[in-house]
């Protein structure tokens, strides 16, 4: 039996192992961890809402770092069923971000839910 915790963190190195297909490729200079819940000192265009994930620039010989929040994505999940899709195109989106290209590029299949 596993985990919320670790079938979360399942559901996130699937979608990276996903995309590294796709590129054919291993991503570098990138980092990706899963917190439990974003930090209580929210950026400034954070004010509003609870961020689902976050991406830290590279900066200097730092990589890139995406982060995403465990407890809000299961919230905002409608579903249960739906979370693996909601971590896979937050993913995709975090990274596209990080390595300036479009997320279609990543994901031919990409659709933003507006």
């Amino acid at each position: 039996m596993t985990s919320r915790s670790d079938q979360f963190d399942e559901q996130v190195l699937d979608a990276v192992e996903r995309i590294e297909r796709r590129l054919c490729r291993p991503l570098h200079g990138v980092e990706i961890a899963v917190e439990l819940v974003p930090p209580s000192d929210p950026a400034p265009w954070e004010h509003r809402q609870v961020p689902l994930s976050r991406l830290f620039p590279a900066e200097g010989k730092l990589p890139a770092r995406i982060v995403l929040y465990r407890r809000p994505i299961e919230t905002r999940a409608e579903d249960p069923r739906d979370l693996p899709a909601m971590v896979n195109d937050i993913v995709i989106e975090q990274l596209a971000g990080a390595l300036n290209v479009e997320p279609t590029t990543l994901d031919p299949d990409y659709r933003r839910d507006d």
